[in-house]
């Protein structure tokens, strides 16, 4: 009776040995951090890059919405030109380029 109970303790004993507590190995095809030649993070430098880009591209998105707004209200009719309707298309792609980036 005592090997019957013995057999389950010993099965999970074995099981849980082999699981590591909050131990997580980082994916074997990220690279580590490199430094660059003036010894700033590489992780660090494309970061500030990618911030960057996202200025630039919030201030063109402000611009083009700005554009937009005005044009909406200068037609007086239901009707949009084929411009206004490329440029809804554009703020959208905008949008998108900075939400992936920021989702990073």
């Amino acid at each position: 009776m005592k090997k019957l109970l013995l057999l389950p303790l010993m099965t999970m004993g074995l099981l849980f040995s082999q699981y590591e507590v909050g131990r997580r190995e980082p994916p074997s095809d990220s690279p580590r951090d490199v430094k660059l030649p003036n010894g700033k993070s590489q992780r660090e430098e494309i970061l500030k890059a990618d911030h960057e880009k996202t200025l630039q591209d919030a201030a063109q998105l402000v611009k083009l919405s700005e554009e937009l707004q005005d044009e909406l209200i200068k037609e007086d009719r239901h009707v949009l030109s084929i411009a206004t309707l490329k440029k809804t298309e554009d703020i959208e792609k905008l949008a998108k380029r900075i939400r992936t980036r920021l989702k990073k």
